[in-house]
């Protein structure tokens, strides 16, 4: 009995879920959502339509510019992941592992288009590259895992954390099994199985996606939170606040490693009732861009005070309750556009010349 060829089928899923990314990007790219997620979510999908395009009817020739282009964006899937993973959680990536990540993915596209002695090192590029991008699959996940504490959306903390594991997911198996069986050489009723899974989150997540909710993608963060309505606060929210607001001034946010349910504990509320407070009233969508608040006004502070000259900047930093410095500058240089310690010799600088 002669064997059914299921190669068109897999090319027509591989066209619909091609289709169906291009409509998801489409209307991300003209939302509200912050330029950060726009880019970040247009990235993603651009590199999962190259996949698919690229493997449509068998893969494309590298050698060809358009099939160059393609397996880049095809291999960098997990890497615009691992991206995007930091910019929904709004985690500064770090650029070390970005750059080495992206040099050791074009040194596997490369390295089999020069022929020569680059074949000889070709085959372990190829499997070292498969291997930085599982793991960077992985970490995406764990980025999601570990910001699901200081995300205070309870409703942008579930859908992240299911968008970024089922991208993962898809990732980390088209990832083991080019691996196990070569670029595009997997069995056809692998790659079927691939398309439908990718048609399937694509359902999924555009799904939620096209709803636009600035909730779920990501609205632009204002400079300042919206003020307070005090007519809209219910009673019990008008004493939680008055109770917040009283702990902070008390120094609260002073505590190190200090976390959303470690506040709520103090406050002797359930930590939900405090997460709605802070995110659905006072306007904040991440725990940590609340304590940053108080911290680096105090820290702007302390940097410009002529009796703190000589206080190193790392201490500020324990002061106001950072666990080190890197996490101290990045928050620094976001709310202020400088470092700690170029804004403090502005600070004098602007001092003498008054």
């Amino acid at each position: 009995m002669a064997s059914i060829d299921l190669s068109p089928l897999d090319g027509a899923l591989r066209l619909i879920a091609v289709g169906e990314m291009l409509m998801v990007a489409l209307v991300v790219a003209r939302s509200g959502a912050s330029a950060a997620i726009r880019r970040g979510t247009v990235l993603l999908l651009a590199c999962v339509i190259a996949y698919l395009a690229h493997t449509v009817g068998g893969p494309l020739a590298a050698a060809t510019p358009v099939g160059f282009v393609a397996v880049i964006g095809a291999t960098a899937t997990p890497l615009a992941l691992w991206l995007f993973a930091h910019v929904l959680f709004e985690r500064a990536p770090d650029r070390r592992i970005a750059t080495g990540a992206t040099a050791i993915l074009l040194a596997s596209v490369i390295t089999p288009a020069i022929g020569g002695w680059c074949l000889v090192i070709g085959p372990w590029l190829d499997r070292l590259g498969h291997l930085v991008m599982a793991l960077l699959a992985i970490d995406a996940v764990l980025v999601a895992v570990n910001s699901r504490s200081d995300d205070l959306s309870e409703k942008r903390r579930r859908f992240a954390l299911a968008f970024v594991a089922i991208v993962a997911a898809e990732a980390l198996v088209i990832v083991l099994a080019e691996a196990w069986f070569g670029y595009a050489q997997e069995p056809v009723t692998l790659r079927i199985t691939q398309a439908l899974l990718i048609m399937a989150a694509g359902l999924v997540v555009g799904g939620a996606l096209l709803e636009a909710d600035a909730d779920l993608i990501g609205g632009a963060v204002p400079d300042q939170p919206p003020a307070i309505d005090d007519a809209a606060l219910a009673p019990a929210e008008h004493v939680l606040r008055d109770r917040l607001i009283a702990a902070m001034a008390a120094g609260a946010w002073l505590q190190q490693s200090l976390t959303i349910g470690d506040l709520a504990a103090q406050l002797g509320v359930p930590e939900h009732r405090l997460r709605a407070l802070i995110n659905q009233r006072l306007g904040y969508r991440n725990f940590s861009a609340f304590l940053n608040r108080h911290r680096i006004a105090e820290a702007k502070a302390r940097l410009a005070d002529p009796n703190h000259v000589a206080l190193p900047v790392l201490t500020i930093a324990m002061d106001l309750g950072y666990g080190s410095l890197a996490p101290f500058n990045r928050a620094f240089r976001e709310a202020t556009g400088q470092t700690p310690t170029d804004f403090r010799r502005a600070a004098f600088a602007d001092n003498r010349i008054s």
